[in-house]
C-alpha cells in the first residue's frame, strides 16, 4: 500500500530520535548484573535493593550464586546473540538467566523460572504440531490466520495480531486470534510512526520483546563504574520501554504486550503482535519457543509468496504467447496495435494502452488526452529503457498526471529499443479505497515546532478515502511487460530481416560488407581493451616473479581487480544490450576466474547462489570489484591461509540488492589485518554504489554484507 497518511506536520518525526537501546533501566520483573568484560567483577546492576543484586556488586561473577557463573568465557559471548545459561538459584528463588556482550561488558540477565515452561518432550512435540498445522494450510490469509492462533496457545495472550509492514513503514493486521469479549483489528491499519523507525531496526537484531506490565515501575541501572547507566541494551530481554510507548498501550486498554519478529531475507517483514488484559510475563522457555516458530512462519511466508508469484508468471506467460501469436508476418506496430490492443491491455488487467513512436500514436481504452500521453511518453522514455517504469500513484511520482488521475492513476512503460524509440504504456484507472484506521493517524500530530508528540488515544475505526491511487502493480505483471517488449523486438527485428532480404537483394553485397565493418569494429574495440588489460596484468606478474612475497601478493591482488573489469567489458559484446548486465551471469564467471587464481582446494569449498538481477554496466563492475575484494579478504583471514568454508549469495528485496561473503573462519576482533588497502576499497566501492557495509558474526565466521540500489 502506498503512503496515504501526511508527513509534512512538524514534529511527526520525534520518537525516530528517541534513544530506545540505551533507556538506562530495565523491567522490575527482571535482574540485571553487569560485569566488566576483562575481569568479570561486577561494576553495574539493576534493582540495587533486591536480594539478587545487592550483594554482588564489586563480586567476580565466578564466586556469586553458589559458582553458578564460574564456566562463563566472556571469549564465548558474541553481541545480537545471547547465551542461554543454566537456570541460577539464590535463597528460595530460580531464575532462567541468558548472558551477552555490550561493548566492554558482559551483562547476565534473570528473569522468573515459570511453573510449567519446562522444555521436555511434551513441550517440543507441541512445538511442532504448531509449525505442521501452519505448513497445512491452503493460502496466505489462512496461513496468517492459523499462525495468530498457534501464537496464542503458546502464549496464552488475549489478543494475537499478524501485523505486516507495508513499503511506506505502515502496517496492517492480516491475521488475527483473539478472545471472545475483545474487539478485533483485523484488516486495520497503524501508521509508520506507532512503530518508530529506530523500534524496527531493533526488531531484526532483538526478535522477541515482552513488556510484563505497562504500569510496573522501571528499575534504574546503577554502578560504581562512571556512566553504566548509558550501557546498549539493544539485546536485552529486559529492557524497558519508551514512556510514550508504555502510554500508546495504555490507551489501547493493554495490561502487558509481547511482539516477535518476522523477517524475510534479512528484512523486516511485519511482528507478532500479542496483547494482554493483565500483566503477564513469558518464561525464556516459551521465549526461544516464540522465536523458532516465528522463524518458522517466516519460511512459510516466504515458500507461499514465492508459489504465488510462480503461478501468476505462469498464467501470464500463456497470455503472452497469445498475444505475440497475433503478429503476423507482414504487420506493422500500428497494424498489430490495431488488432490486438485488447489482448494487450489484459495481459496486466489494465484499463488502457497506448503506445507512441515518434510523430505516431495509438490509443486504446480509456487513457490521457494526446498531449497528456506525448509528455508522459517523454517522461518515462528513458527510464523505461532500462527497465520497466511503474507507479500506482502516478499523480504523486508525476504531479502533472494529476489533472488526469480519475482516468490513469496508475501506470506500466516499458521503451522498445527501436530506431525511433516506442514507448508502450499501460494505464489503470483510479480505484477509491476505503481504509480502515485503528484510530484517527492524524490526531496528536504536533501543529507547532517543538511540541510533544503523544500517542493517540482512541483507536476506534476510523475510515479514510484514499483517492489518486490505483490497485498495484505486481512483480509479475512489470516483468511480464518487460518480456513481452523483448519478444516483439526480436519478433519486429526478424521481419524487418526478412522484408530486407527481399527487398535489398541487389545491395545485399554492400550490407553485409557493413556489417562485418561493424563487427570487425567492435570487434577490435574489444580486442585493443582487452590486450591492454592482458599488457598491464602481465607487467604484473613479470613484477611479480622477483618481489617479496608480500609485495607478490598484493600484485596478484590487482590482476584479479583487473579481471573483474574485464570480464564486464567481455560481456558487452556477447549481449544484446551495452547498458545492462545479468548480474547473476557475471558474478558466476568471475567467481570461476577468481577459483582458478585460488589454490586447488577452494574450488569445492566456495558455494554461490546468485538471484538473476539487472544492473548498469558501471554498478556491475563495482560489484564485481567488491566481490572480488571480500573474497580475496576471506582466502587470506578467514582460515589463516588455508581453505575453508565460504559461501556467496545474491539476492533481491524491493528495490535493493543483497550480497553476501560469509565463511565459518576465525572470525575478527575489530583490527584491520593486512594493509587496510583492500578494505578501504571495499568502502570506497560500497559509498559509490550508495550501499551500506555490515558485518555480522557468524558463529563462528564472519559475514559480511553488502546492501545497494539495483539502479
Amino acid at each position: 500500500m502506498d503512503q496515504i497518511v501526511p508527513t509534512d506536520f512538524p514534529g511527526l518525526s520525534t520518537c525516530d530520535a528517541e534513544p530506545i537501546h540505551i533507556p538506562g533501566s530495565i523491567q522490575s520483573y527482571g535482574h540485571m548484573l553487569i560485569a566488566r568484560r576483562s575481569d568479570l567483577v561486577v561494576v553495574g546492576a539493576a534493582g540495587t535493593q533486591d536480594a539478587w543484586s545487592r550483594d554482588a556488586m564489586g563480586q567476580n561473577l565466578a564466586g556469586l550464586f553458589g559458582g553458578a557463573f564460574a564456566d562463563l568465557d566472556p571469549s564465548r559471548l558474541t553481541e545480537a546473540k545471547p547465551k542461554v545459561l543454566d537456570p541460577v538459584r539464590h535463597q528460595d528463588d530460580t531464575c532462567d538467566a541468558i548472558a551477552y556482550l555490550s561493548g566492554d561488558h558482559v551483562v547476565i540477565e534473570l528473569a522468573p523460572r515459570l511453573d510449567g515452561a519446562v522444555l521436555d518432550a511434551g513441550f517440543l512435540s507441541r512445538l511442532e504440531l504448531s509449525g505442521a498445522a501452519m505448513e497445512r494450510s491452503s493460502n496466505l490469509a489462512d496461513l496468517y490466520r492459523k499462525a495468530a492462533r498457534q501464537f496464542q496457545d503458546l502464549t496464552g495472550f488475549d489478543r494475537v495480531m499478524i501485523y505486516r509492514f507495508g513499503d511506506d513503514a505502515s502496517g496492517v493486521v492480516v491475521g488475527e486470534s483473539c478472545a471472545p469479549h475483545l474487539a478485533g483489528f483485523m484488516n486495520h491499519h497503524f501508521p509508520a510512526t506507532d512503530i518508530p523507525r529506530q523500534a524496527r531496526t531493533l526488531y531484526v537484531r532483538n526478535r522477541v520483546r515482552v513488556i510484563a506490565d505497562v504500569n510496573a515501575p522501571v528499575s534504574p541501572i546503577t554502578g560504581t563504574e562512571p556512566g553504566i547507566g548509558g550501557i546498549d541494551l539493544s539485546d536485552s530481554m529486559l529492557r524497558s520501554v519508551s514512556p510514550v510507548h508504555l502510554r500508546y498501550l495504555r490507551n489501547m486498554q493493554v495490561a502487558a504486550s509481547a511482539s516477535m519478529s518476522i523477517v524475510k531475507d534479512g528484512e523486516l517483514w511485519g511482528l507478532v503482535a500479542c496483547h494482554h488484559a493483565e500483566p503477564r510475563v513469558l518464561s525464556l522457555t516459551t521465549r526461544l519457543a516464540c522465536q523458532a516458530l516465528a522463524d518458522s512462519l517466516s519460511r512459510q511466508i516466504k515458500l507461499r509468496e514465492e508459489t504465488e508469484l510462480y503461478r501468476e508468471r505462469i498464467r501470464l506467460r500463456a497470455h503472452e504467447d497469445m498475444v505475440l501469436g497475433r503478429l503476423g508476418p507482414d504487420d506493422s506496430l500500428a497494424q498489430f496495435f490495431a488488432h490486438s490492443a485488447d489482448d494487450l491491455a489484459g495481459l496486466v488487467s489494465a484499463d488502457g494502452f497506448a503506445a507512441v513512436q515518434g510523430g505516431d500514436l495509438f490509443t486504446f481504452g480509456t487513457c490521457p488526452e494526446e498531449d497528456d500521453l506525448r509528455a508522459l511518453a517523454d517522461h518515462v522514455c528513458h527510464p523505461g529503457s532500462l527497465k520497466a517504469y511503474h507507479s500506482s500513484c502516478l499523480g504523486r511520482d508525476h504531479p502533472p498526471a494529476q489533472v488526469y488521475s480519475d482516468r490513469a492513476s496508475g501506470l506500466l512503460a516499458v521503451t522498445m529499443s527501436t530506431e525511433v524509440p516506442t514507448i508502450l504504456m499501460w494505464f489503470r484507472a483510479e480505484k477509491l479505497q476505503v481504509v480502515t484506521w485503528a484510530g484517527n493517524p492524524h490526531k496528536n500530530v504536533p501543529a507547532t515546532p517543538g511540541a510533544v508528540l503523544e500517542p493517540r488515544a482512541s483507536f476506534e475505526a476510523w475510515s479514510q478515502q484514499v483517492s489518486g491511487c490505483s490497485r498495484e502493480w505486481s512483480a509479475a505483471e512489470t516483468e511480464s511487460a518487460t518480456r513481452l517488449v523483448k519478444l516483439m523486438l526480436g519478433a519486429r527485428n526478424n521481419r524487418r530481416i526478412r522484408q530486407l532480404n527481399a527487398e535489398l537483394r541487389t545491395t545485399l553485397r554492400e550490407n553485409e560488407s557493413l556489417i562485418r565493418q561493424k563487427e570487425f569494429l567492435l570487434r577490435e574495440v574489444n580486442h585493443r581493451v582487452q590486450n591492454s588489460l592482458a599488457l598491464v596484468a602481465s607487467f604484473l606478474r613479470m613484477q611479480g616473479r622477483s618481489a617479496e612475497p608480500a609485495v607478490k601478493a598484493q600484485l596478484e591482488e590487482a590482476q584479479n581487480r583487473l579481471t573483474a573489469v574485464s570480464l564486464v567489458h567481455r560481456r558487452l559484446y556477447q549481449d544484446d544490450s551495452s547498458e545492462i548486465v545479468d548480474l547473476s551471469i557475471y558474478l558466476a564467471e568471475l567467481m570461476k576466474e577468481l577459483k582458478s587464481s585460488l589454490d586447488g582446494g577452494w574450488n569445492r569449498l566456495i558455494q554461490t547462489d546468485f538471484a538473476p538481477i539487472l544492473v548498469s554496466t558501471d554498478r556491475a563492475v563495482s560489484i564485481g570489484l567488491l566481490l572480488n575484494e571480500l573474497i580475496a579478504n576471506a582466502a587470506k583471514y578467514a582460515y589463516a591461509g588455508q581453505p575453508g568454508p565460504v559461501s556467496v549469495s545474491l539476492r533481491q528485496t524491493r528495490n535493493l540488492l543483497r550480497l553476501e561473503v560469509s565463511d565459518q573462519g576465525i572470525g575478527t576482533d575489530g583490527t584491520t589485518k593486512g594493509t587496510g588497502f583492500g578494505m578501504r576499497m571495499v568502502e570506497a566501492l560500497v559509498d559509490r554504489l550508495e550501499g551500506e557495509l555490515s558485518t555480522e558474526d557468524n558463529s563462528p565466521g564472519l559475514s559480511v554484507i553488502v546492501s545497494a540500489p539495483t539502479g
